[in-house]
């Protein structure tokens, strides 16, 4: 067999965090890699899919998801952002936030279509993007403040431009989007008549007070704007694959009609249990942030003693360090060094950068901190024990 294999997919690595992951196991080293928590979210919702597992049919969900999550997803637009969304018409059911975003690159893209990425970005967007036949036009923030500009946005733009896609808050990076910021998304949308995909899947996990600030409330904003959220960040389920869509008919239409050929539907116990987490009190989810907040600054704190620097986070599961304070120079070899023989693994920023771009800053690290504490006290202490901890 020889043929060639589509070049979008085959020319690029695996992804970085399968890459560290396995690199964690073989050397027995903690993970701090890939994000996802080590302990999973409330037990209630793990009983409710049990129950609906023995209890119910397992067929079928309808393309859209289920009624009773998606008048959830409803609910909970108004609950947080005040937004208006009818549950029938402005909502679907996907698997995984990573399918409704290929779900909705693919409605909205054609070939020669061009789509405005952010860099760094999470690795699935620009394959996604060119697999749809467009092309991917790429906006470099600039560490450590990682600002959305104008005048960048602006650079990126031509004729053929019909997507911008944002995410806050921002994976790596653990930035969370201005309303200035995001009013120039807003600006530059309705001057140009774009689509705005907005990643929004850590939404439940903005630090320090801070508001969630979804684009789609912005004027001019509700007709043109699609929200991706994701259960399993939201409840720390990461392997129940729920995500969702909520925007205008219009363009739930087409994001549907892209899911229906892609996963078709969702498994509907655990879309069950995810309508009612969308309904718990508000105390879960300050408590939720509150738990994750506290994992931040410990995770601050233990890279400090260790001699590196954090650059601040304000929000999701993520908090990148400095290692040039360490006298590293390229964060691929310091990820891999780290793994081995410090037995910690992070990964590396310029992974979150077009293959290749000689552009892509090469001093940053990214650490999980949705771990149990013992767990990240257990890292702190390897850290500190590779790097000889601080100066005095």
């Amino acid at each position: 067999m020889t043929r060639a294999l589509n070049p979008v997919f085959a020319s690029r690595p695996v992804t970085i965090f399968a890459v560290m992951s396995a690199l964690a196991r073989q050397h027995g080293a903690v993970n701090l890699g890939q994000g996802f928590p080590d302990e999973d979210g409330p037990p209630a919702l793990k009983e409710i899919a049990a129950r609906a597992i023995l209890e119910e049919p397992n067929q079928y969900a309808p393309v859209g998801g289920l009624p009773a999550l998606r008048a959830a997803l409803a609910s909970a637009n108004k609950r947080f952002y005040g937004l208006d969304i009818d549950a029938e018409t402005e909502t679907l059911v996907t698997a995984g936030a990573t399918e409704a975003l290929a779900a909705s690159f693919m409605a909205f893209l054609q070939p020669a279509d061009e789509a405005v990425l952010f860099a760094p970005a999470y690795d699935c967007y620009a394959p996604i993007v060119e697999a749809a036949g467009a092309a991917a036009k790429i906006v470099r923030l600039e560490p450590p403040y990682w600002r959305i500009e104008r005048a960048q946005v602006e650079s990126a733009l031509s004729p053929l431009t019909r997507v911008i896609a944002i995410n806050t808050p921002h994976n790596p990076t653990g930035r969370v989007l201005s309303r200035e910021e995001l009013q120039v998304i807003a600006d530059i949308a309705v001057e140009r008549d774009l689509l705005v995909i907005c990643d929004e899947v850590y939404e439940h996990l903005v630090f320090d007070g801070a508001p969630h600030l979804p684009l789609m409330a912005f004027p001019g904003m509700r007709a043109r704007t699609v929200r991706i959220g994701s259960a399993g960040k939201t409840f720390s389920m990461t392997g129940w694959r729920i995500g969702y869509v909520s925007g205008p008919a219009r363009l739930i239409e087409g994001v549907m009609k892209a899911h229906q050929f892609i996963a078709y539907t969702c498994p509907p116990h655990l879309q069950k249990a995810v309508a009612a987490g969308l309904g718990f009190p508000d105390s879960y989810f300050a408590d939720f942030i509150a738990g994750l907040q506290k994992k931040r600054d410990l995770m601050t704190a233990l890279l400090k003693d260790a001699r590196l620097a954090p650059l601040a986070c304000e929000g999701t599961y993520f908090v990148s360090a400095d290692i040039r304070a360490v006298g590293a120079k390229d964060d691929a070899q310091f990820c891999r060094d780290l793994t081995e023989k410090a037995g910690v693994a992070a990964v590396p920023v310029s992974a979150f950068y077009p293959a290749g771009d000689a552009s892509a800053p090469r001093h940053l690290a990214r650490f999980c901190f949705c771990k149990k504490t013992e767990v990240l006290e257990a890292a702190g202490a390897r850290l500190k024990r590779y790097f000889g901890g601080r100066s005095v």
